[in-house]
């Protein structure tokens, strides 16, 4: 099979499926054109409420796709655009997505899969799921932004062990590290990520998107930014439905 990109939309539900499942989804070039190209779309989809990120056959990302590596790495302007605009592209455009990201976490999950996993946010992982980054192994460092975007969510003592060291970690190691939100059966971890879309895709889609923008300005000490703009939801229907739920003792309709 193709090395590609799936989406699919159930109701209001987005599901991305990294497919390539003869390299364990490693990335290519192709890949990361994609991944940009869906979270753009999903970014403009408002009837979204949530996104179940995963990889196809019992894996979630195995790095990036090295079969590729010497037609582009060795020549600095074409290493640059793949870096810069192909792998960058497409995790900023999962940054910037206001929906919320779930990742279902199976098998490897390196290099460009952790990078991958870091824009989520929330990260189940089954048992059995390995974490890593060990491409000093192979030559080369890792680019800065990816660097600091697997540095703040991994934590940078960890990202010094899987960059410095090519250390791989288990799930209950990277649980204890803050990376993942949970971990549980590999027979199970499909059925609890689905759950875990339901009880987001039942709250309130918009109060979720305004956690995003905040937790995003958060990051990027941008929050004066938003306080011209923070109570404009004073009037909103969902602000109203929630407030009156409450107080009627019944359950919200968002």
């Amino acid at each position: 099979m193709p090395a590609r990109i799936r989406f699919a939309q159930i109701a209001a539900v987005a599901h991305v499926t990294l497919s390539y499942p003869k390299r364990f989804n490693a990335m290519s070039r192709a890949m990361w054109r994609d991944l940009r190209a869906v979270f753009e779309r999903i970014q403009g989809m408002t009837e979204l409420r949530c996104v179940l990120v995963s990889g196809e056959g019992g894996h979630f990302c195995a790095g990036g796709d090295i079969s590729e590596y010497p037609g582009f790495r060795f020549q600095e302007p074409s290493l640059r655009t793949f870096h810069e605009d192909e792998v960058w592209g497409a995790l900023n455009a999962m940054l910037a997505c206001d929906v919320p990201l779930v990742a279902q976490i199976e098998g490897n999950c390196m290099g460009a899969g952790v990078e991958i996993a870091s824009c989520c946010d929330i990260r189940l992982a089954t048992e059995s799921a390995r974490f890593g980054a060990p491409i000093a192994r192979l030559g080369f460092p890792m680019a800065p932004r990816e660097a600091a975007l697997v540095a703040r969510e991994v934590g940078l003592g960890t990202a010094r062990q899987m960059l410095l060291e090519a250390a791989v970690f288990s799930a209950p190691d990277m649980l204890q590290r803050g990376f993942l939100s949970r971990i549980v059966p590999d027979a199970d971890v499909g059925t609890l990520a689905r759950a875990s879309v339901q009880r987001i895709s039942q709250l309130a889609p918009q109060a979720a998107r305004l956690n995003k923008q905040t937790l995003r300005a958060l990051m990027h000490d941008q929050l004066p930014m938003l306080l011209t703009t923070a109570y404009d939801y004073a009037d909103g229907i969902e602000h109203r439905e929630g407030i009156a739920a409450f107080l009627e003792k019944r359950a919200p309709t968002f």
